[in-house]
């Protein structure tokens, strides 16, 4: 990492801090004790608000109610944030209501000719689910479920959480430790701890009507749930193994949790195991649809009844 690039990224880190140590720097950027020091020192001539403090386990404070110093973008760093926020357009991602003001204020900060770029990399930069001739028309409301964001403010202060599921009783919340939240085929799921029925369960977060913090019995500590987790691993119950044109279809589009065992050296056999759900309907098409869309080169090794029954209905119906 050049001085410069190191520079700016120690800043950031000082930043998120209200007390560092010089081991910390130390082992976070892999440099040596007076390369730190002299970089914080070149930092704090900066404008940045530290205080050293002396002593065995002495560091420094960065100084609360301090204003800290303005960040200078660089030509790439400033097309890399635009192609990024033209990248997430469609997209239903948390938070976005905010993204045009911060285009706005990124485009204050940056000089005229700058700004022509970025109007140029709009006109011929296209991404999915984009209009051709006019990449700002969208083919789907740009605002997530507004309970996505709100499960990630909670997220951000207490795992545990009560949702609240459309069709069963709006007057029963189902008390979840929330372990991931994640986007797969243009929905967003959650992944969570039941703690009713003591598994692992996936919810559709288009299907929660509200949710809220909950405050669990004493006896499930984030410990205990990891130990259950852990125990709750279950078999494969499907089992593939996969040519070079399979492997090729599986990186074109692969469910979010499945991963492949290369076989050989040059990754051109690879065999995939993994769990299904066998009682969720919606995972038996999703699956099926899905070995279909691999092709041919293909070999079942390990199929559930029900999905390898619709893999011959399928094969009927287009012969």
């Amino acid at each position: 990492m050049k001085k410069v690039e190191r520079i700016n990224t120690m800043m950031r880190y000082i930043s998120n801090r209200s007390f560092f140590t010089i081991s910390e720097i130390m082992h976070e950027f892999e440099i040596s004790r007076s390369t730190a020091i002299r970089d914080i020192n070149e930092i704090e001539s900066m404008g940045m608000p530290l205080e050293a403090e002396v002593g065995r386990d002495g560091g420094y404070t960065v100084m609360n109610n301090s204003v800290l110093p303005s960040i200078h973008f660089t030509d790439n760093e400033v097309k890399a944030l635009f192609i990024a926020f033209m990248a997430s357009r469609n997209q239903q991602l948390p938070y976005l209501e905010s993204r045009q003001s911060i285009a706005e204020k990124l485009l204050g900060l940056i000089p005229q000719n700058q700004q022509d770029n970025l109007v140029l990399l709009n006109q011929i930069l296209l991404f999915e689910s984009t209009h051709p001739n006019n990449p700002n028309i969208l083919d789907l409301s740009d605002l997530p479920n507004p309970i996505l964001e709100k499960l990630i403010g909670l997220f951000l202060e207490h795992r545990y959480i009560s949702i609240t599921i459309e069709g069963q009783d709006q007057h029963v919340g189902v008390p979840i430790y929330l372990l991931h939240l994640y986007r797969e085929k243009h929905l967003w799921l959650m992944e969570g701890f039941d703690l009713n029925d003591e598994i692992k369960k996936t919810f559709h977060i288009d299907r929660l009507i509200d949710v809220e913090v909950y405050k669990p019995h004493k006896k499930w500590s984030k410990r205990k749930i990891k130990h259950k987790l852990a125990h709750q691993e279950l078999d494969p119950n499907l089992m593939i193994e996969l040519g070079p044109q399979a492997i090729a279809q599986y990186h074109k589009y692969h469910p979010f949790k499945f991963t492949l065992s290369f076989m050989d050296p040059f990754q051109t056999q690879a065999i995939l195991k993994e769990w299904v759900d066998m009682s969720d309907k919606q995972v038996i098409a999703d699956i099926t649809n899905w070995i279909l869309f691999l092709g041919e080169d293909i070999k079942l090794k390990l199929v559930p009844n029900v999905i390898l029954d619709n893999l011959k209905q399928r094969s009927q119906t287009y012969q």
